[in-house]
C-alpha cells in the first residue's frame, strides 16, 4: 500500500496524505463530504441573510421562510441543469440521476436559476421588491459558493488542464476522471505512482468568491439603487466564472459543439449586468444634476 500522499500541492510543499471523499455512514447511507461543504454553505448563507435582513430593518422571518422554499428549488434546478447537459452518461443509467447525487453533480448556475425563480414568485406572493430580497442574499449566495467548491476537492473534480504554476495541485490518477490528452501527456511517476498535475479550478473559484463576497459586504453599505448588490454579483462573478471555466476539463458543452454553457451564461450575464448598472448609475446622476 502506498505511502504517498492522495494529494499534492509540490509548488508551495503542501501534501495531504489521506482525502476521504466519504465522511462518515449513517444507517448503511454514505455521506460524502462533497455534502457537508454544501449544506455548511447553506447554513452559513442563511445567518449571513438573517444577519443583514437585521440589519436592514426587514424582518428576519421572511428569510427563513424564504430558505425553506429556495433550499429544495435550487437542489432541484441545480440537479436538473447538471443532467440535461451530461444526459450522454444519464440516458444510459437513469436511476443515477437521484442516487448519484450524493456524490455530487450539481452545478451552480442551475441552483442560481432555482433561486432566481424562487425569488420572483415568493417576491409576488408576499408582496416584497424582488431586487430587495436578492440584494439581502446575494452576499450568502456568493459565500456559499466559495464553501461549496471545497466539495469539488474531496470529490477530485472541476480541475483544470496540466499546469505547473504555484499552485500546481496533484491528484493520483487512479482517483480521477476527465483525464484529457494533455493532463495524460504531463503524467507525474512518484515512486511507481501516477499523478496528475492539474490545474485547482476548484480553488481559484473559491478564492474569486471570498473576494467578491469581502467587496459586496464592503459595498452594500454604499449601493446606490436596488438591484445593485444583485447585478455586482453577476458580474463579478461571472467574469471570474468565464476564466476559470476555460480551463476545466470537464465542462457542460452545448450539445455537440465545443461551447461551455457556464462560461456562455457567465459573458452573458456580466455583459447584461454592466450595462444595466452603467445605464442605471447614468440615470441617477442625470437626475441629480437637474
Amino acid at each position: 500500500m502506498s505511502t504517498l500522499p492522495d494529494v499534492w500541492f509540490p509548488n508551495i510543499g503542501i501534501k495531504i496524505s489521506r482525502l476521504p471523499q466519504i465522511a462518515f455512514t449513517v444507517f448503511g447511507v454514505q455521506i460524502y463530504c462533497y455534502a457537508l461543504f454544501i449544506i455548511t454553505g447553506i447554513i452559513v448563507g442563511l445567518f449571513l441573510a438573517i444577519r443583514e435582513a437585521k440589519r436592514t430593518g426587514q424582518n428576519p422571518d421572511t428569510y427563513y421562510d424564504f430558505f425553506m422554499w429556495a433550499l429544495p428549488i435550487s437542489v432541484i434546478c441545480a440537479r436538473l441543469y447538471y443532467v440535461i447537459f451530461s444526459w450522454d452518461y444519464y440516458k444510459n443509467d437513469p436511476k443515477m440521476i437521484i442516487l448519484g447525487i450524493r456524490q455530487g453533480g450539481l452545478a451552480i448556475y442551475g441552483g442560481v436559476i432555482g433561486a432566481v425563480i424562487t425569488i420572483l414568485i415568493y417576491s409576488k406572493i408576499k408582496k416584497i421588491n424582488p431586487f430587495l430580497l436578492s440584494d439581502t442574499m446575494a452576499p450568502s449566495l456568493i459565500i456559499g459558493q466559495a464553501i461549496g467548491r471545497w466539495g469539488n476537492f474531496t470529490n477530485r473534480e472541476a480541475f483544470g488542464s496540466y499546469t505547473d504554476n504555484i499552485l500546481a495541485m496533484r491528484y493520483k490518477k487512479d482517483q480521477v476522471f476527465h483525464l484529457t490528452k494533455n493532463i495524460l501527456d504531463n503524467l507525474k511517476n512518484i515512486n511507481g505512482v501516477e499523478y496528475i498535475q492539474v490545474h485547482p479550478t476548484f480553488l481559484y473559484e473559491s478564492l474569486w468568491n471570498l473576494l467578491v463576497f469581502i467587496f459586496l459586504m464592503f459595498y452594500r453599505k454604499h449601493k446606490k439603487f436596488t438591484g445593485e448588490i444583485t447585478l455586482l454579483y453577476f458580474l463579478c462573478y461571472g467574469i471570474g466564472r468565464t476564466f476559470i471555466e476555460s480551463l476545466r476539463t470537464d465542462q457542460l458543452l452545448i450539445g455537440n459543439t465545443n461551447i461551455a454553457v457556464s462560461q456562455l451564461i457567465s459573458i452573458v450575464l456580466a455583459i447584461i449586468s454592466f450595462i444595466i448598472i452603467f445605464y442605471k448609475r447614468y440615470r441617477l446622476k442625470k437626475q441629480t444634476t437637474i
